[in-house]
């Protein structure tokens, strides 16, 4: 039998909540073996649509599958071939790590010295040994993310939901979590990510779905959305402000686009559609007698990528997007 090509295929998916359609005619195809970030500022409808493709809730329209198998019709297979870990941890606070651990383990059918293998193993790979005895009121929030992502992976599903699992977590903590997310794919699971922070989908996705008020509005390579986004800007600090003026001029000149100039921070922005045009602007802006002390090139950042894609930006106040979980 031919392995799908797909680990997730939806089309028109819908799902309401009274007079709200959190997901509104939304399609999606996640190729097997990748990681695939499903992008969105709050309220977009990222959490009902994993939650309708991992099938705690059902369609009020369209279609999806999971390998093949249909997530309304076949949901007992479907769920044998997915792992969840949603935005909140799922773990007993009352229990130590290891306690939550072997009762994950047991639910998924695992008895005896298996039980204790596994926990290890777990464990071990996720950095919390030392903390294996200790109360999870005494976790950090990073390690109760790594708990709940660990206990989610304990019959190493084909398929895992993460939802936005990074969020609050520091440099650090966040890093170490995408080394896990990549060590998944390497293993050979697909992951469907979703993300509010697009370099998070940048260092892990191979394809990002931009997706708001429950639709997709883009999808493509990471570099494909940041391009339908704009140039690249050009930033450049004077040491003189009272030459910003006249440097905005050079600069305009150069680039042949508008310059934003602020006196007061002696700053100086630009549209840039060619990068060969950086040297002959420091080269005229020398030539003139005005010192740069600071340059930079810069793609567009998360909040104008979110502006142009979704008309708000990252950090917008939550919308009724997910109207279940407020009613949960």
């Amino acid at each position: 039998m031919t392995e799908p090509r797909w680990a997730i295929e939806a089309q028109g998916l819908v799902k309401t909540f009274g007079a709200q359609r959190a997901v509104d005619r939304l399609d999606l195809q996640v190729p097997v073996g990748t990681v695939y970030g499903v992008l969105g500022p709050n309220g977009a409808g990222k959490t009902t649509t994993i939650r309708m493709l991992a099938t705690l809730l059902p369609l009020d329209g369209g279609t999806a599958s999971v390998f093949g198998h249909d997530v309304a019709t076949d949901a007992h297979r479907v769920r044998q071939l997915i792992g969840v870990t949603g935005q909140y941890a799922s773990v007993d606070e009352t229990l130590t790590a290891r306690e939550n651990l072997d009762i994950f383990c047991r639910l998924h059918g695992l008895r005896g010295k298996a039980i204790r293998t596994k926990s290890d193993q777990l464990l071990e790979s996720f950095g919390l040994s030392d903390a294996a005895s200790k109360p999870l009121q005494n976790f950090s929030g990073g390690m109760r993310r790594r708990l709940d992502l660990a206990a989610s992976l304990i019959s190493r599903p084909p398929l895992i939901f993460l939802d936005e699992p990074t969020t609050g977590l520091d440099p650090r903590t966040r890093g170490q979590m995408w080394d896990t997310i990549r060590e998944l794919v390497h293993d050979g699971s697909t992951v469907l990510l979703t993300t509010q922070y697009l370099d998070e989908a940048d260092q892990l996705a191979s394809r990002i779905a931009v997706i708001d008020t429950g639709r997709v509005v883009a999808e493509g390579t990471s570099d494909e959305l940041k391009a339908q986004v704009g140039a690249s800007s050009l930033h450049l600090t004077l040491d003189d402000a009272a030459r910003t003026e006249e440097a905005g001029r050079i600069v305009a000149s150069s680039v042949g686009s508008e310059v934003t100039v602020t006196p007061e921070a002696r700053r100086l922005t630009s549209p840039l559609a060619d990068a060969d045009h950086v040297t002959d602007t420091l080269v005229r802006l020398r030539e003139a007698g005005i010192r740069v002390t600071e340059m930079s090139v810069t793609k567009p950042s998360l909040d104008e990528v979110f502006l142009t894609l979704t008309g708000r930006g990252s950090s917008a106040a939550e919308t009724p997007d997910d109207a279940e979980e407020r009613a949960a």
